[in-house]
């Protein structure tokens, strides 16, 4: 699947035949940052690890089709996904507006990572079902100032909610609209990782980064490990 952002002209080469629109529009720098160019400030408006993840909507999207397309019977690849293998992750959220959901995640399919960020400090986790849903989405969820090993109440967050398979993306853009009300760390096997366990809630909703619309996520809880070996000491 290819998603194209933005506007393409094909001006007079629409006139061409297609080999020769073909050979134009890749040759021509010019058309080529019209159609890969205008990105905005969209990094500056949600973190950077869910425009990562707008990369690979596609992929994703792919992903899915492909296991449709399993012989019945066939064993799913994302079967053996589970988010901490003590078992105990997890993710619950009420979403409503613009997506309205009741998400009740389990370890088992739930697909969770979590790292170390470094501006503004604090930990960045994401949360998402290996089989996909309906809606398909992916919470990315940024805690300010946590610090390895060490519990904290009042943490500043940002939210971010992706609807994958689509351009819908919606961001708190900062973190004055939710908060942590409490956050617990336990190490974990790998070394400087955590399983950190969080509840909170958001006071305003999450705006679409590209056109109209809000979620609002009421409350939200989950489980997931944090690896803080990307900390520069």
């Amino acid at each position: 699947m290819t998603v194209t952002f933005g506007r393409v002209n094909l001006g007079a080469a629409s006139e061409q035949p297609p080999r020769a629109r073909v050979a134009a529009m890749s040759n021509d720098p010019a058309r080529r940052n019209k159609i890969f160019g205008g990105r905005g400030n969209m990094e500056e408006m949600i973190p950077t690890f869910a425009t990562r993840a707008l990369i690979i909507i596609g992929l994703s999207t792919a992903s899915s089709l492909s296991d449709a397309a399993a012989p019945p019977g066939a064993p799913l690849k994302d079967a053996a996904v589970a988010c901490l293998d003590s078992g105990d992750g997890y993710l619950r959220a009420k979403l409503g507006g613009a997506v309205n959901a009741h998400l009740d995640w389990p370890n088992s399919g739930t697909r969770c990572e979590g790292e170390f960020r470094e501006n503004p400090p604090g930990v960045r986790l994401s949360f998402q079902r290996a089989a996909g849903g309906a809606p398909n989405l992916l919470l990315v969820f940024g805690l300010t100032g946590v610090k390895e090993g060490v519990a904290a109440r009042e943490v500043k967050a940002n939210l971010t909610v992706i609807v994958q398979g689509t351009s819908r993306v919606f961001g708190t853009l900062g973190d004055s609209r939710c908060t942590v009300d409490a956050l617990t760390q336990r190490p974990l096997a790998a070394a400087r990782s955590y399983r950190i366990e969080a509840r909170g809630f958001c006071t305003q909703p999450a705006h679409a980064v590209r056109g109209k619309g809000d979620v609002l996520v009421s409350t939200f809880e989950f489980a997931g490990p944090v690896n803080f070996n990307t900390e520069q000491k």
